[in-house]
């Protein structure tokens, strides 16, 4: 350690960029006596630290392992390019932000699992820790690693890295763990029956104790335990009481700006439409609300801990909140006398909505973002939207007499059942919202210019537990055809130089779908890519497409048999032995209901069957949780 008490010499801290990513001792971090302290819980992002700092999911950890008397939690994130390279070159290894010590040392190494581009940044995170890649590689001398998190729903392409995967949240089941452990220990069990005992823990899944066979034509034959006693199936871990569980009240504060550089203040989990191609919107069902007096008292907290000056109310569709307008109506008085800023991402474009907007952002009026996803009302019927024409030119409307001027439209491309109709159909709904404005807003009264829309479009990725796992992903070069489709239909429009287009990289959309509905044979394919060179894949500046390709072709497999075909209703997907309380018979008939172009209603219209209501939890029939008023 320098004479500051680093891991760190000064001379490599000013030899990289933004050392402050690696000098821990941020406003609100945890620091513990190892004294008073028997396991030690080191929290990873497998992202750069901007990254990681703005992630809930581990401030939520951290908030409520450091409440334990016996457990600190620490964080690490990836190095940056910059780092891991002197990190090679002078044999540094890994180090927590908090102690400064080796990750090596600690007991567990929990690593957040949020997007599949970031496995090769896992092997970086084991390498540069001295941890044996491989999980049957490893002794008591190695942490228990363990992952969590979204990609975590099909652990398969990642499973021999790990020793154990938290499936579901978090809050429920560490402390029955973290007991496990220490009582292991003292007994000194190997640590085989160590990984034993924990399979025995709700929502663990221990991928060492489960063996699969395969057919002659690739596709799994059979997946189960490789002994008796361990569980053929891994129910998912679920909050019942969102006010009755562990929130952040001290936000760890960093030094520099992160994506997230505000107070998060989780709303509600899960949500109650139901688009066909949202992996989100399945995992999290049932849908829950936190109370407003609970928000209220977190958020006032949180404020006076960290000194920010915003708050984003999170969830993945805030606009379906039920207490919203009460919520806002208490937020916007305390906000307005602190001067604190308010914004509310992921709502609905409507009256409401824009009159939320008018009240809590700068009057500024930046822009409104829509995501219709498809351009035609026929996709987004297949595809579930729930948003038809009316409503996104409706909502247009009402913004543009609002006074605002730039819009943003997401949209994807390549969806199931997609026809070159429906990608047109993207170009003529953005001219339509230009047509609105120049009819609703004289020329005299253009203060601000005139309307401004980006267009952008990314490739559709077929996700475990969707209505469209059985189906097939288009081809990179379908994927820019498909582009270039979606640019001349938006320049043929009359309004086109006031509509913009950028479409995200084909290459890595389908690396993607390689690493989301992957087996365990594909983690081969994974250390190679990342034993010639690969990491931070998910930065369009380090991914290269060929290091990919030549490691699949290397350990003989085939990307058309994971990304391309269509899956039969029968076949058994390496995810299935994961029971998310949502059916694989629901989701294959939303996947024929989306043939037809039949919608489903939301959760609040009709309860559906998918299966959640066995929680109960939350909004669902039967729930025992507090009902909603």
């Amino acid at each position: 350690m320098n004479s500051d008490g680093l891991f760190l010499s000064n001379d490599i801290l000013m030899s990289v960029e933004k050392p402050e990513r690696y000098i821990g001792h941020e406003v609100n971090s945890c620091i513990k006596d190892p004294e008073d302290i028997r396991v030690r819980f080191v929290m990873c992002f497998p992202d750069v630290y901007e990254i990681g700092m703005s992630h809930l999911g581990i401030q939520i950890l951290y908030d409520m392992f450091n409440s334990f008397p016996d457990v600190w939690c620490e964080r690490v994130y990836s190095p940056w390019v910059d780092l891991d390279k002197v990190m090679r070159e002078k044999h540094i290894p890994l180090f927590t932000l908090e102690s400064q010590r080796p990750v090596r040392e600690a007991d567990f190494l929990g690593i957040t699992i949020q997007y599949e581009m970031c496995y090769t940044n896992i092997l970086q995170v084991l390498d540069l820790s001295g941890i044996p890649l491989a999980s049957a590689d490893r002794t008591w001398e190695d942490p228990i690693v363990i992952g969590g998190g979204p990609c975590t729903y099909n652990p398969e392409p990642i499973a021999e890295f790990f020793d154990i995967f938290y499936i579901g949240e978090g809050e429920t089941r560490y402390r029955e763990l973290l007991d496990l452990y220490e009582k292991c220990r003292d007994e000194n069990v190997s640590r085989e029956e160590f990984l034993f005992k924990a399979s025995q823990i709700p929502g663990l899944y221990v991928p060492s104790l489960y063996n699969v066979e395969y057919n002659e034509d690739q596709t799994i034959k059979s997946f189960l335990p490789a002994k008796e006693g361990v569980p053929e199936k891994i129910r998912k871990e679920v909050v019942k009481d969102l006010d009755d569980t562990y929130y952040p009240k001290k936000p760890v504060v960093p030094y520099i700006r992160c994506v997230q550089d505000r107070v998060v203040l989780e709303i509600m989990r899960g949500c109650i439409r139901g688009c066909r191609f949202c992996q989100a919107g399945e995992l999290y069902r049932p849908v829950r609300e936190r109370s407003v007096d609970k928000l209220l008292e977190t958020v006032y907290q949180m404020l006076d801990s960290t000194g920010y000056e915003e708050v984003s109310l999170s969830s993945l569709s805030s606009s379906d909140y039920t207490h919203l307008p009460e919520l806002l109506d208490k937020l916007i008085v305390e906000c307005e006398k602190r001067k604190v800023n308010i914004t509310l991402p992921s709502l609905r474009i409507d009256a409401f909505s824009l009159d939320v907007m008018n009240k809590v952002e700068d009057i500024k009026k930046t822009s409104v973002t829509f995501a219709p996803e498809a351009g035609s009302q026929r996709l987004r019927n297949v595809i579930n939207k729930g948003l038809t024409e009316e409503d996104i030119l409706s909502g247009s409307a009402q913004a543009i007499k609002g006074g605002w001027t730039k819009f943003k439209f997401y949209f994807m491309l390549g969806h199931p059942f997609e026809t070159d109709d429906d990608i047109l159909g993207i170009g003529d709904l953005a001219n339509k919202v230009a047509a609105e404005f120049f009819e609703l807003v004289p020329k005299d009264e253009r203060k601000n210019g005139p309307i401004s829309i980006t267009v952008s479009t990314s490739f559709f990725v077929p996700k475990p537990f969707t209505a469209f796992q059985w189906a097939p992903q288009c081809t990179q070069d379908e994927f820019i055809r498909k582009a270039y489709v979606c640019r001349s239909g938006i320049a043929s429009q009359l309004n086109q130089k006031r509509i913009h287009y950028n479409w995200h990289d084909a290459d890595t959309s389908v690396i993607e779908a390689l690493l989301a509905r992957g087996d365990r044979r594909v983690a081969g394919v994974i250390r190679k890519v990342y034993e010639k060179g690969g990491i931070y894949d998910a930065w369009s500046d380090y991914y290269s497409h060929a290091r990919w390709i030549e490691s699949l072709e290397e350990c003989g497999l085939d990307l058309d048999f994971y990304a391309y075909r269509e899956r039969g209703g029968e076949e058994i997907f390496p995810w299935d032995f994961i029971d998310i309380g949502v059916s694989k018979r629901f989701l294959y008939n939303e996947y024929k209901k989306a043939k037809e172009g039949l919608i489903t209603e939301n959760c609040r219209a009709k309860c559906n069957g998918c299966g959640a209501a066995s929680f109960q939890a939350g909004i669902c029939p039967g729930a025992i949780s507090a009902p909603l008023k």
